[in-house]
């Protein structure tokens, strides 16, 4: 099983807050010792994350291959920090974290576009797990200054999304005004995530900004229940196709009539852990875990136990921690998205709870 850190029920403590105190406790005996399992991967998720903070550069940010990317890795891998339990101001990660906020904070244009076209080649992805990575930070955030930044910063980010929407409700790598109004589905997932991160932390969501969003899915999506590419076509495929179905999930669309053939489709090509026979096996199975967790019961318990079994017989170890090395993206990406999928349990941010 997934059990990274056990839960303590508290009153008035933040749920990441309480997840630190858990692993404290744990350290000190004060919990019942886990199954071996479970110790295994409370391990790899602890050697992993300190992976992650070693690479960290000390202007606060990860990067892909070849330096690629570096505003949605930062996210990323700031995402997979704070699902530990640390904050920015307490934790075992807080210091990792708080630069990862500032490195983002910096990037904030003053059209609110959060990264640099320049260095962010698809800059549409910076920007959405940005807004993910930051609005969560929100809810915790303790410093009023820094409080005032994040809303500041959020809110303009909430407008540039909207300006960025293409005019069949999509969002392609760039803006809609940069990519001559290309649009493609997993950037348009990961703005709609970002969106509704930015809208539980109390930032103002336009709401039909949304509503063509979730018409642009029902568009792409065929009647095999595979959502294609674009909605200039391109086939079906799993991994838009579970990152679209979490995506419906995130806006409340759980009882969208799309979604049972969607799931289906996902089951088929994304029920075994062993099929690679697709691309982006991590990015498909990164959204599929959320939208299993969010399905719960015993087919959330048994994709977990094979999923966890899956990771834990890839990951490798140097003298920095743990790591997953597969993907073209680089190991920051398969290793932050791994552990985001590792921790999916603690329940410790709002846009991953039920």
């Amino acid at each position: 099983m997934i059990h990274t850190t056990p839960r303590l029920a508290t009153s008035g403590v933040s749920s990441r807050a309480a997840g630190w105190t858990c692993l404290v406790a744990l350290a000190c005996g004060w919990l019942p010792a886990a199954s071996a399992a479970d110790s295994r991967a409370a391990r790899v998720v602890s050697e992993g994350l300190e992976w992650l903070a070693a690479r960290q550069t000390r202007r606060g940010n990860w990067s892909a291959n070849e330096g690629r990317y570096p505003t949605a890795m930062t996210a990323l891998a700031g995402t997979a920090l704070l699902m530990e339990g640390s904050t920015t101001s307490q934790g075992r990660h807080a210091e990792a974290i708080r630069a990862a906020v500032d490195y983002l904070l910096s990037r904030s244009r003053t059209n609110g576009l959060i990264g640099d076209p320049q260095a962010d080649d698809r800059y549409t992805y910076g920007h959405g797990f940005s807004m993910l990575f930051l609005s969560q930070v929100l809810g915790e955030e303790e410093d009023e200054r820094r409080r005032d930044e994040l809303v500041s910063v959020l809110g303009k980010a909430v407008l540039f999304s909207g300006r960025a929407q293409t005019k069949d409700g999509g969002w392609g790598y760039v803006s809609a005004k940069d990519g001559q109004d290309f649009d493609e589905g997993s950037t348009t997932i990961t703005q709609v995530q970002g969106l509704r991160g930015c809208r539980n932390a109390g930032i103002p969501v336009p709401r039909e900004i949304i509503d063509k969003a979730i018409r642009y899915i029902h568009a792409c999506t065929l009647p095999d229940g595979g959502v294609q590419y674009s909605s200039k076509g391109g086939g079906g495929r799993p991994a838009i196709s579970a990152a679209a179905i979490a995506c419906l999930f995130n806006a409340g669309e759980e009882d969208d009539t799309h979604v049972p053939r969607m799931l289906d489709y996902a089951r088929r090509h994304l029920g075994s852990i062993s099929n690679n026979g697709f691309g982006h096996w991590h990015y498909a199975h990164f959204y599929y875990a959320q939208v299993m967790y969010r399905q719960g019961g015993e087919a959330w318990t048994d994709y977990r136990d094979r999923m966890e079994k899956r990771l834990l017989d890839d990951v490798q170890h140097d003298r920095s921690g743990a790591f997953w090395p597969q993907g073209y993206i680089g190991t920051v990406f398969t290793t932050a998205t791994n552990l985001t999928i590792l921790q999916l349990d603690t329940a410790a941010l709002p846009i991953y709870q039920r």
